[in-house]
C-alpha cells in the first residue's frame, strides 16, 4: 500500500529513535560479517482474545534459544492493531508483546515489529483471525465507504480505505492520526528496549 507523508514521517521519526539508541550503545569493534537473518514468529504468538499473554508460552524459552543457537540474530513479529487496541479506542495494550520482547531479550535475540494496521485471515485455508479493532468495524458498518469495494459492490474489511486517510471517520480521529498514536505508544511502552532488544520497526497496511 502506499503511506501518505504523515504516517512515514512518524514511521521514520521512530525507526530513527530505534537507530539512534543501537548506535549509542554499539561498541568500536567490528561487526560480524554476514547477513543477519530474522524469522518470522507464528501469526497468533499472542493471544488475539486478548493480547494479554502467548501462546505456546512454556515451549517458547526453548523455541528461542533454539533459534539463537543455530546463528539466527532475532525474530519478527506482527504487531497487531486488533490485538492491541482491539476494544477501545486509545486503550493499548501491549502486554503479550511486552512479555515475547522481554523472553527474546534473555535468548539475546533482537525483535524486529511489524506494526499491522489490517485483518489477520479471514481469508479459504487460514487458521488464524485477527480482525480490525472492534470499534473499526463499526465505524465501518455504519459508514461502508472506509472499506474497499470492487468492481461487483462486495466490501472488504481487511484495512480502512486510503480514501479516508485524512478524515476523522475514527471516533474522531482520522485513520492517519490512529496508526500515528499507535506507534507512539509503541515507542513509549518499549522504550527500554528500543536499539537493544528491540531492532527495526515497519509499518504494514495490507496488500498492495
Amino acid at each position: 500500500n502506499q503511506i501518505t507523508k504523515s504516517t512515514l514521517c512518524a514511521l521514520l521519526a521512530c525507526q530513527a529513535m530505534v537507530e539512534s539508541a543501537a548506535a549509542a550503545g554499539q561498541s568500536s569493534s567490528a561487526r560480524k560479517s554476514g547477513v543477519p537473518v530474522f524469522v518470522m514468529m507464528p501469526l497468533d504468538t499472542v493471544k488475539t482474545c486478548c493480547g494479554s499473554g502467548l501462546n505456546h508460552r512454556k515451549t517458547m524459552a526453548r523455541d528461542l534459544a533454539a533459534l539463537k543457537s543455530s546463528g539466527v540474530e532475532g525474530i519478527m513479529v506482527g504487531v497487531w492493531w486488533g490485538v492491541v487496541e482491539g476494544e477501545e479506542p486509545g486503550l493499548y495494550n501491549f502486554e503479550g508483546y511486552m512479555k515475547l520482547v522481554e523472553m527474546a531479550r534473555d535468548a539475546r535475540l533482537k525483535v524486529q515489529a511489524v506494526m499491522s494496521f489490517h485483518q489477520c485471515g479471514g481469508n479459504v485455508g487460514d487458521t488464524v483471525n485477527i480482525p480490525l479493532p472492534r470499534w473499526v468495524v463499526e465505524e465501518m458498518d455504519k459508514d461502508q465507504d472506509l472499506a474497499y469495494t470492487d468492481q461487483c459492490g462486495r466490501r472488504s474489511y481487511e484495512y480502512v480505505s486510503l480514501g479516508c486517510d485524512d478524515m476523522p471517520v475514527l471516533d474522531g480521529r482520522t485513520p492517519i492520526r490512529c496508526y500515528t498514536d499507535f506507534m507512539r505508544a509503541f515507542r513509549d511502552h518499549f522504550a527500554a528496549f528500543l536499539g537493544d532488544a528491540t531492532d527495526r520497526a515497519h509499518a504494514g497496511l495490507g496488500k498492495n
